[in-house]
């Protein structure tokens, strides 16, 4: 299951790779099509300017009517002609409001003039006038459209995506619902069977040393089922002294672990009360500790600390096992994620879904080093 996930991690870095790519390459061609169609107008321009300059020095040798028939046929590019002296001789395809025309068209020649876009006209030795223009309405639109249609694009993905993200979510939600309550009721049938048998053999003059044992595990069993049944539907949630749970918790690691563990609790003196359901945080540090013991193979250090700051409470569970790499610090809670060889990879799942979804808290891993050790830390609010 871990190469499942680094392998979903090299294809969506791909997957992101190839569409920064085919986008780059999108705006290239976009730009590079905007490119030559600026061109284009400023060959026109240029053909528009000399019809100009020979308009204005009519002659026989130059058919007349095709001079004014380039200087009509601009009708989409703005133009403003001005002399030496920056007086605004006249102009063309701008739309001039009624009122303060003269403040309008001295700013839109300032703008032009700072764009660059000027072709000089030399309408006689001692006259010069300038033409001054604007890219056309349709090039502009050519220049942002791209990002326009990419913009929308975008949000149609991320839209499509968050709405299969909620749909994958709750199918989710109710295969883990399901799975909890079908586990509850498939285990409540023969835990029932198992406490009529031991009603049986207690009739029976059973030793009772014997009896004590499996009465302890039948109790176990049925604690398991409760809290499969309290995962399935919203657990109900009372004001409960924390330390009392982590140390009924760590007590019942205490007493399955060998002695080469050597395993730590520090609790504060006075009680904390937190809004929780008692049996699912049991199981969440549980099931933390089997962890943690699994990591150091059966040898090493596991330290089980509560802190309280101001209306946050803070549980790590700290070991000095083999370590997680970084980057499988979210991925450890994944379903299916798993190093052992049987594993199921559920139960950092199911206990980011009691902590997070249930209890409004956090859980993660706080710091973790190779060869060193983890700390996996919940937060929860005290009441």
């Amino acid at each position: 299951m871990r190469n499942i996930y680094d392998t979903r991690q090299k294809i969506k870095i791909i997957f992101l790779v190839v569409s920064v790519i085919l986008v780059a390459g999108y705006l290239y061609i976009s730009n590079q099509l905007v490119d030559d169609l600026s061109e284009e107008e400023q060959k026109r321009m240029e053909i528009w300017a000399e019809a100009t300059r020979i308009a204005a020095n009519p002659s026989s040798e130059v058919d007349f009517d095709l001079v004014l028939q380039i200087i009509r046929s601009n009708s989409s590019i703005p133009v403003i002609i001005a002399d030496d002296d920056e007086n605004i001789l006249y102009s063309i395809n701008l739309q001039i409001p009624e009122k303060g025309s003269d403040e309008y068209l001295a700013r839109k020649y300032s703008e032009y003039k700072e764009s660059g876009k000027v072709i000089k006209i030399p309408i006689d030795e001692n006259t010069v006038q300038y033409l001054y223009y604007d890219d056309s309405v349709m090039l502009k639109r050519l220049a942002v459209y791209p990002y326009l249609q990419l913009s929308i694009m975008i949000l149609f993905l991320l839209i499509a995506y968050l709405a299969l993200m909620s749909s994958k979510r709750a199918e989710q939600n109710k295969v883990w619902v399901g799975l909890s309550k079908e586990t509850a009721h498939q285990l409540g049938t023969p835990i029932s069977s198992l406490m009529a048998w031991m009603d049986l053999l207690s009739m029976k003059n059973v030793d009772s040393n014997l009896l004590a044992d499996m009465q302890k595990d039948v109790n176990r069993l049925s604690i398991i089922a409760e809290r499969f049944s309290k995962i399935g539907s919203r657990p109900e949630m009372s004001r409960t002294d924390i330390c009392r749970v982590i140390k009924n918790a760590t007590d019942y690691m205490r007493r399955r672990i060998s002695g080469k563990v050597k395993m730590s609790v520090q609790l504060p003196a006075e009680a904390i009360e937190a809004m929780l359901c008692p049996p699912l945080i049991e199981w969440v540090i549980e099931n933390l500790c089997k962890n943690a013991i699994d990591a150091m193979n059966g040898v090493g250090a596991l330290t089980v600390a509560l802190m309280q700051k101001e209306d946050k409470l803070y549980i790590d569970i700290k070991d000095t096992g083999k370590g997680i790499a970084r980057k499988h610090f979210k991925t450890v809670f994944r379903p299916g994620y798993t190093t052992k060889s049987r594993g199921w990879g559920l139960g950092l799942t199911l206990v980011k879904r009691i902590i997070e979804e249930y209890h409004g808290g956090k859980v993660y891993v706080k710091e973790s080093e190779i060869g060193s050790g983890t700390t996996f830390r919940i937060e929860l609010k005290s009441a």
